[in-house]
């Protein structure tokens, strides 16, 4: 194995990622297990979980599924209580799981805002207070969290997105202050606009496709095989030093004007 192939590598390291079985968190345990890493994929259907992990186990990946609820802390920390004990210890945790509401803020729901911050933040919180306990017994390990490019920017009818996704930011930064010196990296991707099936109905609108379009300097949308590569790099040797940090995969978008 070569010097750079070394820094990539992942093997023996068990990831668990959440809302792993589309989009952006399939995307990212597909890089990771590509790259040697055993991927435990997390979702709330549990038979659409079992289908994504035969998927990969068919290309050569080591996958298994935990299905739970993120917002449920008792069956999050009894996932992770199962990860530990059939792998001896967890690498690494990627809390990517959300849910999106498009409400203009004057008839937004109290009720969805509290349901898009519990899993958006709350929960990413959560686990990643139970998983850093175990990492800490092992020594170190690493959480990366999707945030997103929208926060610093906003756009209307999207506030409760916007708010967890700013608060994953602060809170991101304030976990890899506190666990930097228990050998821990807290890291967070912030994706730009990405054709995953959530984002079906903007794509497929035509004043909207064409207005992402135009704003991203790359002048498309992602895919979401393009947030691969940012994961394995913050699971991996060569992100060791990476810490407190917000990589924005946006094609350019956010710094434009």
């Amino acid at each position: 194995m070569t010097v750079a192939t070394q820094l990539f590598d992942l093997t023996d390291r068990a990831i668990l990622i959440t809302g792993a079985s589309r989009g952006i968190g399939l995307a990212m345990a597909r890089a990771c297990g590509a790259h040697g890493a055993t991927v435990v994929l997390n979702g709330r259907n549990a038979e659409a979980l079992q289908s994504r992990v035969d998927e990969l186990t068919a290309e050569g990946i080591r996958a298994e599924a935990e299905a739970f609820d993120v917002t449920d802390e008792a069956a999050g920390r009894a996932a992770l209580e199962r990860i530990v004990g059939r792998h001896g210890r967890l690498w690494g945790l990627i809390a990517n799981a959300g849910v999106q509401h498009r409400v203009p803020v004057l008839d937004f729901p109290t009720e969805d805002f509290r349901r898009v911050v519990d899993t958006n933040l709350t929960a990413c919180f959560t686990l990643g207070r139970d998983a850093a306990r175990y990492m800490v017994e092992a020594g170190g390990g690493r959480i990366v969290n999707t945030v997103s490019m929208l926060g610093p920017q906003a756009r209307p009818t999207v506030p409760a997105y916007i708010a967890a996704k700013e608060g994953l930011r602060a809170l991101t930064r304030a976990m890899a202050v506190e666990l930097g010196s228990k050998g821990i990296t807290v890291n967070a991707v912030a994706p730009g606009y990405v054709a995953t099936e959530m984002n079906t109905a903007l794509i497929e609108n035509t004043e909207f496709n064409a207005w992402v379009v135009g704003k991203t300097p790359l002048g498309r949308w992602a895919d979401p095989a393009e947030l691969g590569g940012a994961a394995v790099y913050l699971m991996a040797d060569a992100g060791s030093f990476v810490s407190g940090q917000i990589l924005g995969i946006d094609g350019g978008m956010s710094v434009q004007v």
